[in-house]
């Protein structure tokens, strides 16, 4: 059903030309408008809530002259975020004389389909690793796996999809398929030439102090990044938002800046970028960054969006929280001669004040995040414990920094998320490990602690007696790897693989 109330224009490319429509309300999802507007059944719509990736879609944006292409969800992605980019679906990639591109024709050729409803967004997540990888060059097995985490099957199987995410690299593209990407990005140049309106109900500045004034002027307006939560209030809840700010498009925001002790994310910039720069001075978070939601998810979210949301059982929080990170906030302060940027720093922990409350004022903005960065001496862990080890939400999360010289822990900070209404920081169980020799009785007198400190509750992902017990078994499991037992853990399988 299409909603009643009005909104803005719309414009994007497909199939490299520009596509126009008008009076697209602020809160109408991307879905809605490619199977309702403009009839491209082939996006399937299956849990509406961006788990199951049959609404995946590519977004082609230009970043720093080239062509940059993500997989996205669909379904709970507004339009509007999209508006200026080069969208492409399951029915366009095909060439016009209806040869299949090498992501199509690999999934024919491996058996990669059966029931089809998944497929499309198969395909789709499969013509991103392709376009990203210089025609599927080089994909091996680890990354088809992360790659298409986001897209669930339940018929074949997915080791036929994994083939054909091997497969196409070696498959002709035929010349229908092939992206002319300098005309894409001469196409997208003349799209970011339309004048926004003056009174727009999608409001997406373009620098941080227009959004800031945006912010001060609509403190009504529903904030949004990448929408993977928000999505959710509109497609499960059935909210409505007659006016939403994107932070997104603001460039200072965009950026990842390194400093000699800390750097610093912007609240733009992607889940997918934002642990790429952590993991790139800690290598050792590369599987939990993996196992954040599936890519399409992380492709869209924003690290800054998953701070400000506050949920408890949201990945990214524990981790900061251990790593010591700060929260810049902003607002636009009025002058005697017009106004200027103020700001506050906050640790990450002090941000929150009950279940998704936090301390923003109505005109304030989370901005950065700024993250310490690692000196070599700590040794830094961080747990997630789900039902599904890719693409979930979890039950328990644990981080955990420390640092231990001649045998005693000199610095510890813990952080922890599923087991209280906030994602919060463990200082009863850091006071009775500080000072302490790091040994198993120690161990065991902070288990203790740990599982004092926090009073989790039952929900549909685990009961709170589960969450109570891992949450100390974790802890011991931290003590055993820093011991040298590192094959307690399911990333241990992936060497037995490569051997087996």
């Amino acid at each position: 059903m299409k909603p009643q109330n009005t909104g803005q224009t719309l414009r994007f490319l497909r199939r490299g030309a520009p596509v126009s429509l008008d009076n697209v309300p602020a809160d109408r999802t991307l879905l809605d408008i490619l199977r309702e507007d403009l009839h491209l059944s082939a996006t399937k719509e299956g849990c509406g809530e961006g788990d199951c990736g049959a609404c995946t879609v590519v977004l082609g944006e230009v970043v720093n002259g080239r062509l940059r292409y993500k997989a996205i969800n669909s379904c709970i992605r507004l339009a509007h975020s999209v508006d200026g980019m080069a969208v492409y679906t399951a029915e366009d990639i095909a060439a016009p004389s209806g040869e299949l591109h090498p992501a199509q024709e690999a999934m024919v050729q491996c058996h990669g389909s059966q029931c089809g409803f998944c497929t499309p967004g198969f395909v789709m997540s499969l013509f991103g690793m392709y376009q990203n990888t210089q025609g599927g060059k080089g994909i091996g097995r680890e990354q088809a796996q992360a790659d298409l985490s986001g897209n669930l099957c339940r018929c074949t199987g997915y080791r036929p999809i994994l083939d054909a995410a091997q497969q196409m690299g070696r498959l002709p593209l035929p010349a229908g398929c092939a992206v002319d990407e300098a005309a894409t990005v001469a196409a997208l140049s003349e799209l970011k030439k339309k004048k926004p309106m003056a009174e727009a109900s999608y409001l997406r500045p373009t620098t941080l102090a227009n959004l800031l004034q945006a912010r001060a002027a609509h403190p009504q307006a529903q904030v949004v990044a990448g929408t993977t939560d928000v999505g959710l209030w509109v497609t499960k809840m059935h909210k409505r938002f007659p006016q939403v700010l994107d932070v997104t498009a603001a460039r200072e925001l965009q950026r990842v800046e390194t400093y000699p002790h800390h750097i610093a994310i912007g609240a733009a910039v992607t889940l997918t970028d934002a642990f790429a720069a952590l993991v790139k001075e800690r290598p050792q978070l590369l599987s939990f960054s993996q196992r954040f939601a599936g890519l399409p998810v992380r492709n869209s979210g924003t690290l800054g969006g998953n701070v400000a949301n506050g949920s408890p059982i949201g990945d990214s929080m524990p981790l900061l929280i251990a790593l010591g990170a700060s929260v810049v906030l902003m607002r636009w302060k009025k002058t005697k001669t017009g106004g200027e940027i103020a700001h506050r720093e906050l640790r990450l922990e002090d941000l929150y004040t009950g279940y998704r409350t936090n301390v923003m004022r109505p005109d304030e903005l989370l901005c950065w995040i700024k993250v310490p960065r690692p000196t070599g001496h700590a040794l830094e862990k961080v747990y997630k414990i789900s039902k599904r080890f890719d693409d979930d939400i979890s039950a328990v999360c644990l981080a955990i920094q420390m640092t231990v010289k001649a045998g005693v822990v000199q610095q510890v900070s813990i952080g922890a998320g599923g087991v209280a209404a906030t994602p919060a920081r463990a200082r009863q169980t850091e006071a009775a490990l500080l000072g302490q020799a790091w040994n198993e009785d120690t161990v065991m007198a902070a288990t203790a602690a740990l599982r004092a400190e926090f009073q989790p509750i039952s929900d549909m992902r685990a009961s709170a007696a589960y969450r109570h017990t891992v949450l100390g078994n974790l802890l011991r499991r931290f003590w055993l790897e820093s011991q040298g037992q590192q094959a307690i853990n399911l990333e241990s399988l992936k060497t037995l693989e490569a051997l087996s």
